[in-house]
């Protein structure tokens, strides 16, 4: 154990801390949810991870996304957010892969080296490709839904995709995933509540985005917690209980 980790080894154990050292977690998407989650995991103590963003610091994703600050503004959040990591853990194996996944990339870059991947890909095609390669190739995958246009942390769950409910965005997943007849084994973080449609922005469609929710500085956060814990706590060999209405 080094010592930043003394008090993850009271919680997780030797054998805990020693199977999230020899763990390789990808990430694909740094914004608002997939930063948070890449922070947590690697403070968990994952030993190994690749992290996949093709996106540049927005000045207007500073309310929201761990990498963003006046200081940072159009640089690429993969370079951002892995300065960061490895100033937690000047030891972490990390890969950086500077792209937007095209859905062909999105279901070429799963496969067994990975022993679980952090789905946060906030456009529905490359998605959907990722959530189907995850599943064909029996490769593990929390997938984050929709956390725009939200306010309450208390509807925020983790299910199973075909469990899932009122999220458009896993609707339009869960649908896609019907037709080619999956309709379960995928856990996906969602919210039972309704967003708020008054604050729908269409956009102009590029990598894959025809539109966009406002959001707060929390929501997203708070997806990422709990997508890292659903990984953390598989890789513990630990069990737990997903949080029900």
């Amino acid at each position: 154990m080094v010592v930043w980790q003394e008090r993850a080894e009271l919680l997780f154990k030797r054998d805990g801390l020693s199977n999230l050292h020899n763990s390789h977690v990808l990430i694909v998407g740094l914004g608002g949810v997939g930063s948070f989650a890449a922070e947590f995991i690697t403070r968990a103590g994952v030993g190994k991870l690749t992290i996949v963003d093709g996106d540049v610091v927005d000045i207007t994703n500073i309310n929201r996304q761990l990498p963003a600050l006046h200081s940072t503004v159009n640089q690429p959040k993969v370079e951002v957010v892995a300065q960061r990591l490895l100033d937690i853990n000047p030891d972490l194996h990390l890969t950086k892969i500077q792209e937007f996944l095209s859905p062909e990339q999105a279901y070429a870059i799963v496969d067994k080296q990975f022993d679980y991947v952090i789905d946060c890909i906030d456009s529905v095609a490359p998605k959907f490709n990722l959530i189907v390669a995850a599943k064909r190739k029996k490769v593990k995958l929390v997938s984050c839904m929709g956390a725009g246009g939200k306010m309450q942390v208390s509807k925020v769950h983790v299910k199973d995709i075909g469990r899932t409910e009122v999220c458009p965005l896993a609707k339009n997943i869960r649908k896609n995933l019907k037709k080619i007849g999956i309709t379960k084994g995928i856990k996906a973080v969602y919210s039972t509540e309704i967003p708020q449609e008054t604050s729908l922005k269409l956009t102009d469609g590029s990598n894959f985005k025809r539109s966009f929710y406002g959001t707060n500085s929390w929501m997203p956060a708070l997806f990422g917690l709990y997508a890292a814990e659903t990984v953390v706590s598989y890789l513990l060999k630990k069990s737990f209980q997903e949080i029900e209405n």
